[in-house]
């Protein structure tokens, strides 16, 4: 099942993706919010859609992020071989983590604003696990049972902001638009290796990214199990899985960063594509 929420922003309505069709179905569910996962709510809009008709929706209308409110994202640092090699960090031995401001939010063909005083705005494409129930200390063995769905991620980044002004990541990895994902959340059912799923990004039509989930450091597995251990992870809440090599401060001789009038188009094998132009911040 394709999870959508449509409307405008800050008014999204649940909605799925069924056969190349929007159907609205906020007459029988409130939101895809935690109470939604907590409450059975996949269950209900299966059963839902085998005895309701639901209207179709506009194929122009907007989308936002297909999960509401979640209450953290965790993102993972360095974790494609190909990606710390070209950044020239070293293999980690455990996940580096850090969270991204849900203030980030936006949907999938919002823009990316450029923040003032910005140098070095980035692109990452990234897959985005989403959890379906409260884990703490959860087993390796037991781990996947806490992941609802898979979403796309393009996990915007101030370089300067991230690594010269001191401190940690979070203040390059905030900035408001900086978290664009969607346009669907995928049930898991749907996905049946999320460690083997092609994920590409392109900046005004040229290909910058072009990897695969196998070059994962840390399987999804192993990240829900570790940050569990240090952080109880909430229904809804979004697990962002790191980014394959291509990203622009590793391209040589000379890094190339976001401008304004830049279109960013990017995907996921069964998670769909998302497209950002970039703007100045106002």
């Amino acid at each position: 099942m394709k999870l959508v929420r449509w409307g405008l922003n800050g008014e999204e309505k649940p909605g799925i993706w069924v056969d190349g069709k929007m159907l609205d179905v906020s007459a029988h569910i409130r939101d895809y919010d935690a109470a939604f996962f907590v409450g059975g709510g996949l269950q209900q809009l299966t059963a839902a859609l085998e005895t309701h008709t639901f209207p179709v929706l506009p194929a122009n209308i907007r989308l936002g992020c297909p999960v509401a409110n979640p209450s953290k994202i965790i993102c993972v640092g360095l974790n494609y071989a190909k990606h710390a090699a070209e950044t020239g960090a070293a293999v980690p031995t455990e996940p580096i983590i850090f969270l991204k401001a849900t203030s980030a939010i936006t949907g999938p063909y919002d823009v990316i604003q450029i923040p003032r005083n910005s140098t070095k705005t980035d692109w990452e494409v990234e897959l985005a696990v989403v959890i379906g129930k409260r884990a703490s200390y959860v087993t390796l063995e037991t781990a996947m049972d806490y992941v609802a769905g898979y979403c796309l991620h393009n996990d915007v980044s101030e370089r300067a902001f991230q690594l010269e002004r001191g401190g940690t990541w979070d203040k390059g990895k905030g900035c408001d638009s900086f978290a664009p994902l969607g346009p669907w959340m995928v049930t898991k059912d749907e996905i049946p290796n999320p460690h083997n799923l092609r994920l590409w990004l392109k900046v005004n039509e040229q290909t910058m990214q072009d990897g695969n989930t196998d070059d994962l450091i840390f399987d999804i597995p192993t990240l829900v199990s570790y940050i569990s251990s240090f952080m109880t992870l909430l229904p809804g809440d979004i697990i962002s899985t790191g980014t394959p090599s291509g990203v622009g401060m590793g391209i040589k001789p000379a890094p190339i960063y976001l401008k304004p009038g830049d279109v960013v188009e990017l995907g996921i094998d069964g998670l769909g594509c998302a497209q950002q132009t970039v703007v100045a911040a106002h």
